[in-house]
């Protein structure tokens, strides 16, 4: 059974089959999920999948890539994730890929739900994008390893990689870990330990070889599951078993 641990099927690239993925992501063994919200407008859609479907759970924060969204208080983010299928904060983060300076916006946003999911004792979902030292300053100077975090669809290197874990936190694979670039990636995915990985789809987007330039859902994360397991020399029912032993840790399911 495998744990898709980040995903965003309420998006409008699902509103014609959004039931049939759900079905497909059954069929392929992926017995959990957690769909994340970007924005204040997708709480709803998101919290509505995870009540109504077992095995769906949901995550808010607001989106580090849209300067247009208004921000909010940490009062006002501990609000929104009160509920209890509401399993983490994020994705929140830096990205210096898309994003360009000034960006003190982007750098206070991500502080702020830092405090916030102290506050609301929930884990984090982190995103970033080619701001590897300002991501771990920030995450240290706001006491992320008090209420945990996970870098999810992992892209830096071991030096990111490890300084993350000696903080505390987790990494998680996408699709991009089985591009024939992502050396940097694979070599992360090796070196990292067994008690702080996940598997994750990131859905819509980064679909894994062999699927490369589908339309990505949550049916294809044992492809993850499998290149994972090619790298670090285990078989797939190992790499499944222990990403969900960690995932069901880390959110507390």
């Amino acid at each position: 059974m495998f744990f898709d641990t980040h995903c965003h099927i309420h998006m409008p690239q699902f509103a014609n089959d959004q039931a049939e993925v759900l079905e497909r992501m059954k069929s392929a063994q992926v017995t959990k999920a957690v769909v994340v919200a970007t924005e204040e407008a997708e709480i709803a859609p998101v919290l509505t999948l995870a009540r109504e479907n077992d095995g769906l759970y949901a995550a808010f924060a607001v989106s580090p890539q849209d300067e247009a969204l208004p921000d909010l208080t940490e009062e006002e983010i501990v609000l929104r994730v009160q509920d209890p299928k509401m399993v983490a904060v994020g994705e929140t983060g830096l990205d210096y890929h898309y994003c360009h300076e000034p960006l003190d916006w982007q750098r206070n946003r991500f502080a702020t739900h830092i405090r916030a999911a102290n506050l609301a004792n929930k884990p984090l979902i982190i995103h970033s994008r080619e701001a590897a030292c300002d991501t771990l300053d920030i995450l240290k100077a706001n006491g992320a390893q008090n209420c945990g975090f996970v870098l999810h669809c992992f892209c830096g290197d071991w030096d990111f990689a490890k300084k993350a874990l000696d903080l505390g936190g987790y990494l998680s694979f996408s699709g991009i870990v089985t591009f024939r670039s992502a050396l940097d990636i694979q070599e992360v995915a090796r070196k990292a330990p067994d008690d702080r990985i996940f598997i994750e789809t990131d859905s819509p987007y980064l679909a894994p070889v062999p699927l490369r330039g589908r339309r990505n859902e949550p049916s294809f994360v044992p492809h993850v599951a499998q290149f994972l397991a090619q790298l670090r020399g285990k078989n797939i029912e190992d790499i499944a078993a222990l990403t969900m032993q960690n995932a069901n840790r880390f959110f507390r399911i």
